[in-house]
């Protein structure tokens, strides 16, 4: 019993924050024109049979491998040139390979977010432009969020404000960069007492803030059919706890990670008309409190005048 409880230390960032999906997400450098919707059906696998307790790296053959599949439909819409809707709503499976846990699965969280240009510059061969994004998620089922590494995500709400850059050649590379503050709230759990640096009695848990950074290098290929990219992407919790030795996580915990990831989105037609395809991997290089996960995606989109 003490090596299941020990092995839980882990990933409360992969249950919801590690999605890689990029079909004109808050997180990319993109906008969709006025009247334009792209609808998307994206696929995400993660894995890992070893997880950071605090940061010393831990290994429990009761668990084995622990894995998370989700499925996420995403729509997104050109309310004007410069301004975009994005709405998602993933569904999540969790599941260990051995050992008497369960996973679990059903619908997470409902998100909401929308982005704005603000800068467009021309400045030597490229050019720069700039984009601010304001989130909102909150559950959209009611899954138990203390259940971990097996629940479906934080079971709180989080607002999130996001500047982004990017500058762009006209022959296709580009750097982007972006930064984001991630306002989380409060989460409900089936105890009425529980240690996070002190004993607390109540069964309403304070899920930490958390900053988050992405740097990325790409390109445009094939007459812009063929877009292309590698980022590390960097979370850092502003509070919370380390997993206990021999303890289960906690929605409490502090989660930091950088994660390396590579991407390719690929349009049948010039412009991003039409069908796509996506494909995508991530590796977890450093962490504290999580999984050392690694992962794919694949998904399919259509974009198309609307209105």
């Amino acid at each position: 019993m003490k090596n299941h409880f020990r092995f839980l230390g882990l990933l409360c960032a992969s249950l919801g924050i590690l999605t890689i999906a990029h079909a004109q997400t808050p997180l990319d450098g993109l906008m969709m024109p006025k009247g334009e919707i792209c609808i998307a059906l994206q696929y995400e696998q993660v894995t890992w049979d070893r997880y950071w307790e605090g940061s010393t790296i831990r290994v429990n053959q009761n668990i084995g491998t622990f894995t998370k599949q989700m499925g996420m439909p995403m729509i997104v819409g050109g309310i004007t040139d410069k301004v975009n809707v994005i709405l998602s709503l993933p569904y999540v499976k969790t599941a260990a390979s051995a050992g008497q846990m369960a996973g679990v699965q059903g619908i997470q969280d409902l998100g909401i977010s929308v982005k704005a240009l603000f800068l467009e510059k021309t400045i030597g061969k490229g050019k720069l432009t700039g984009f601010s994004n304001l989130s909102f998620s909150t559950p959209a089922s009611n899954y138990l969020s203390d259940y971990m590494p097996f629940s479906l995500g934080l079971g709180a709400n989080e607002l999130g404000i996001r500047a982004i850059g990017k500058y762009e050649l006209n022959k296709g590379p580009y750097v982007r960069a972006s930064y984001a503050y991630l306002n989380r709230g409060t989460t409900n759990a089936e105890r009425e007492y529980y240690y996070a640096n002190g004993s607390v009695y109540s069964s309403t848990m304070n899920v930490p803030d958390a900053f988050q950074s992405q740097l990325t290098l790409g390109s445009w290929l094939f007459n812009y059919r063929l877009r292309v990219e590698a980022s590390l992407t960097t979370i850092r919790s502003a509070s919370g706890d380390d997993i206990r030795t021999y303890c289960m996580p906690l929605p409490t915990n502090k989660v930091d990670f950088d994660r390396i990831e590579g991407f390719a989105q690929y349009y049948f037609k010039s412009g991003g008309k039409g069908l796509g395809l996506i494909a995508s991997y991530q590796q977890a290089i450093s962490g504290r409190n999580m999984g050392q996960f690694s992962g794919y995606g694949l998904g399919i989109t259509y974009q198309f005048k609307a209105f």
